[in-house]
């Protein structure tokens, strides 16, 4: 669960929206590239995190340039399908990891791993999950209650002999910081650990683009293209309507935690979405690509007559804000019934889809808050992730 860590973490931080680990332990390398050989890169249009060069001998080297934030280590990986084995010989100096692909048994950490292997078609290949409890995939749910994904503990401990009697070909994890001794120690059992940045790309199509990242583990690069070019299209075409638009509301976020009014930055994932939806998010003009921390009189100087409330970090009712604290009731948002969460949205077994699926699905994300923000332009449309606090 990459996602029991970033709910938990981005519950608090942001209050709440959405969070976020690794090692800078080396995996042992053991080959030596012999031919050197002309590479041509997959085309990345918004991602920052990582890149692909498919060599002309078939292998292909991922990077990984952004495991986490502020990060000053990358990692590098050779995936060597398995036909080139006998042929090929890496040199195991050159790279954190070496793969022979495609992959058959995998594990991956965060929820928001989940939509990329249900879209690829290759969900079949995850034999591990920690805390499968925050997983709301219905197809993922069927395989968990078949026994055929295994609940591996928690992400922070994350259940060690458990993942080496699986035996994966590997796990994609996420990191916050450079150390992780659970990954460490899973990785001196031979067992590469792949570690996936998308948490820390600031712009919704960036995220959604890490699609790519896993496709080349499963041969399905050719199929992550189109997916991503499918809601590449969805998305510009969302913005644009709502670009027509000919009001741009003003928009309050977050909500407090200890006395702390957490909310999106101005440069964050969350701001884009407001931004591209066409509204006045009142903190655009901040540089933070993370999340702010307020007083709450601070938020009500500049948020006290916003015309909407978006994403009031985990409240789901208004008894439940205004039993929480009673300075929500003065804004005009509260007072008129304009709040909207993703909070009250969520799989089987508790877990909120916004966490797991938005980064995924940007497009859907955005027709939602056009929907709420510019009344008429969507008038048919079924809000998919955020929903009138109840």
């Amino acid at each position: 669960m990459k996602n029991r860590r970033i709910t938990t973490m981005l519950k608090r931080l942001l209050f709440i929206s959405y969070l976020l680990l690794l090692c800078g332990c080396k995996q042992e390398k053991k080959e030596t590239i012999v031919n050197k050989t002309n590479t041509k890169s997959t085309l990345i249009k918004y991602a920052n995190g990582f890149s692909i060069q498919n060599q002309s001998n078939g292998i292909t080297i991922i990077r990984v340039l952004k495991p986490w934030a502020n990060a000053k280590t990358t990692y590098t990986y050779a995936l060597v399908p398995k036909e080139l084995q006998a042929s090929v010989t890496l040199n195991k100096n050159e790279y954190d990891a070496i793969i022979s692909t495609p992959v058959e048994h995998i594990v991956v950490t965060s929820t928001t791993h989940i939509p990329a292997l249900e879209e690829l078609g290759a969900l079949n290949q995850l034999i591990g999950f920690p805390d499968t409890k925050y997983i709301s995939s219905t197809a993922t749910r069927k395989l968990i209650d078949a026994g055929k994904i295994k609940e591996l503990g928690v992400n922070e401990s994350i259940n060690t002999e458990a993942v080496l009697a699986l035996q994966p070909d590997l796990i994609f994890g996420f990191a916050i910081n450079g150390g992780n001794s659970t990954y460490e120690t899973i990785q001196r059992a031979n067992i590469p650990v792949v570690y996936n940045g998308d948490w820390v790309e600031e712009t919704p199509l960036g995220k959604a683009e890490w699609i790519k990242f896993f496709a080349p583990f499963f041969n399905k690069t050719q199929k992550a293209d189109a997916i991503f070019n499918n809601i590449e299209t969805s998305y510009l075409e969302a913005k644009k309507l709502a670009a027509g638009a000919k009001s741009k509301p003003t928009v309050l976020s977050g909500a407090m935690y200890n006395d702390v009014w957490y909310l999106p930055g101005g440069k964050s994932w969350a701001a884009n979405f407001l931004k591209d939806a066409n509204a006045l998010y009142l903190w655009k003009s901040t540089d933070e690509n993370g999340s702010l921390s307020l007083s709450w009189e601070s938020a009500l100087d500049l948020g006290q007559h916003a015309e909407y409330w978006i994403g009031p970090a985990q409240f789901s009712t208004y008894q439940e804000m205004q039993d929480a604290s009673e300075h929500y009731m003065r804004f005009d948002a509260f007072k008129k019934r304009k709040v909207f969460t993703t909070a009250n949205t969520k799989g089987e077994t508790g877990g909120t889809l916004y966490y797991e699926l938005a980064p995924q699905r940007p497009d859907l994300v955005l027709k939602d808050l056009i929907h709420i923000l510019h009344p008429g332009l969507l008038p048919n449309y079924t809000p998919y992730f955020f929903k009138p606090l109840l």
